[in-house]
């Protein structure tokens, strides 16, 4: 594997066919693919806070459907953070926080 250290190797989060891990080498963080995988990564966190305060809402008064669908979404969701967590903990420099 190369061991420049100014190449890295990033987890994007989003998958490539088949559902595998689609992987980014770059030299630096500003690379229009870089800047893609910022902004959706952005996004996905995003939509899961909104998506955790719609199930906070929705789950006194919630159907078997409601329900159903509801974890369907909230399994995509938490499959998307731990794909942003994997990733920002794949990238040396980047500042992590601690549990």
């Amino acid at each position: 594997m190369d061991t420049d250290p100014w190449r890295t190797l990033r987890l994007l989060p989003w998958t490539g066919s088949e559902a595998k891990p689609c992987f980014l080498i770059t030299d630096d963080g500003g690379g229009r693919v870089s800047r893609l995988a910022d902004v959706t990564e952005a996004v996905q966190l995003d939509m899961s806070v909104r998506l955790l305060a719609h199930a906070d809402d929705l789950l006194p008064g919630a159907t078997e459907v409601q329900l159903r669908f509801l974890a369907e979404r909230l399994t995509e969701a938490l499959r998307d953070v731990l794909r942003v967590a994997e990733s920002r903990g794949r990238r040396p420099g980047e500042e992590r926080s601690s549990p």
